[in-house]
């Protein structure tokens, strides 16, 4: 018998039939695609391949994506749903308060729910981070809650493992970053011609920092081995390799790092919240390392 479940919203970019498959209570984002002046909302709950990638192609031939946090009504009918099913705790994900402020609203909602039914309690975790890192803090979460760990024991364990949850994030182009206001129009227009490729890292905020600007996808990759070196992968050999309808590429860094260390990492595909602010064509990498954010983002 499971002692508490598991709730995350869809920023973890856990695929559907995982979710299924482990009992995951989610809660999907929306998004809205603009082409031509008609818009076409959409559920961050993708079932299919094919649907990822029809959402990057639309990004490519030019429609553009906007995105919008989990309101608190949102979250309220999520937990009142767990409550009113008899669910007692639950350990839940949000996106880094860094990037939004969703784990307060998703807090202010469970206490709500908490006075219909006080036995309710609800563990909010701010990854600080998004995407595969918060996906890798919900798969431990599970594993936990598999094992028979508590609530409380298993909320403390993923959070403890925050800081060291390490990313390098390579946007394909910066006209996303510009679009989100992390880069200038001049920075984003020097940088397509020169063929810049960015790199992201979260840090120990969870805030999304530009730590790189490499020329080339060639030398971003062996930036991402020069990283890895510098903050090796724990024991748990935990690493993975997400793309935006980019999947060369993503192999191409999954082959290299396995023969640099030795660790096969998962590979996948970004859902389309994350990815409307990332772009099509990105490659990124996030791994749970043996040294915190702030040994190596000094």
């Amino acid at each position: 018998m499971r002692l508490f479940e598991v709730s995350t919203d869809s920023t973890c970019d856990l695929k559907k039939d995982y979710v299924q498959e482990n009992g995951i209570w989610f809660v999907p984002l929306t998004f809205t695609v603009e082409k031509d002046g008609v818009m076409q909302d959409g559920l961050d709950n993708f079932s299919c391949i094919d649907e990822y990638v029809e959402f990057y192609n639309k990004l490519e031939n030019g429609a553009f994506s906007r995105t919008s946090m989990l309101n608190y009504d949102s979250h309220y009918r999520h937990f009142l749903k767990m409550a009113q099913a008899g669910v007692k705790e639950t350990v839940h994900f949000t996106i880094s308060s860094g990037l939004s402020p969703t784990v307060t609203v998703a807090n202010k909602a469970a206490n709500a729910v908490k006075e219909l039914y006080p036995d309710f309690t609800v563990y909010a975790v701010d990854p600080l981070t998004a995407t595969v890192g918060q996906g890798l803090l919900v798969k431990l979460a599970v594993k936990r809650r598999d094992e028979g760990y508590s609530a409380k024991d298993t909320y403390e364990y993923v959070m403890s493992l925050r800081g060291r949850i390490q990313h390098c994030i390579i946007p394909d182009s910066l006209n996303y970053l510009k679009k989100g206001g992390r880069v200038s129009s001049v920075s984003a227009m020097v940088g397509t011609v020169l063929n810049i490729k960015p790199m992201l890292a979260f840090d120990k905020d969870g805030k999304l920092k530009v730590v790189e600007k490499c020329k080339g996808m060639k030398k971003a990759f062996q930036k991402v081995l020069d990283t890895i070196a510098l903050a090796p992968i724990d024991e748990l050999g935990i690493v993975v390799v997400v793309h935006t309808n980019n999947e060369a590429g993503a192999n191409e860094l999954a082959n290299l790092i396995e023969e640099k260390t030795g660790v096969k990492p998962w590979v996948t595909i970004m859902g389309p919240v994350i990815g409307s602010h990332v772009g099509p064509g990105s490659v990124s990498c996030g791994w749970l390392s043996v040294k915190t954010r702030e040994e190596i983002l000094k």
